[in-house]
């Protein structure tokens, strides 16, 4: 090969290669992204349990307490208990009462609702209402 497309031909490969450089920081850039979002999400799936949890817990607690005939403390457990922003509705029918404690644990979960609810039937002399 003359030295004149030797020259050429290493020039060519030199461009060649130029054209590459930066190629593994985008491409590392874009792995980090991928690895924080399956992480945010993997963390924001973790906080949807705990808040199915504590929703049971302030479930149950409402359900024991409507039981006993002290339904106006219920609102106050489930505001101690649940997460915060957790909504209460409680439903007395015949001689049990049904308490249902729904929230909306994470803006990273759209559309994700959770509910948890209890039963529990009404202790003797405990006054009988309609729904709440």
């Amino acid at each position: 090969m003359p030295p004149a497309s030797r020259a050429a031909a290493t020039g060519q490969r030199a461009r060649r290669l130029r054209g590459d450089k930066g190629a593994v920081t985008v491409e590392a850039a874009l792995g980090v992204c991928a690895v924080v979002i399956v992480l945010a999400l993997a963390l924001a799936g973790v906080a949807a349990v705990l808040s199915q949890l504590r929703c049971t817990d302030a479930a149950r607690e409402a359900a024991r307490l409507a039981a006993r005939g002290e339904a106006d403390r219920a609102p106050e457990a489930v505001q101690q208990i649940a997460p915060k922003g957790a909504h209460l509705a409680l439903h007395t029918e015949g001689d049990t009462v049904r308490v249902e404690v729904t929230d909306q644990p994470s803006p990273l979960l759209p559309g994700l609702t959770i509910r948890a609810e209890a039963y529990a039937v009404l202790e003797p002399g405990t006054p009988q209402g309609g729904t709440e």
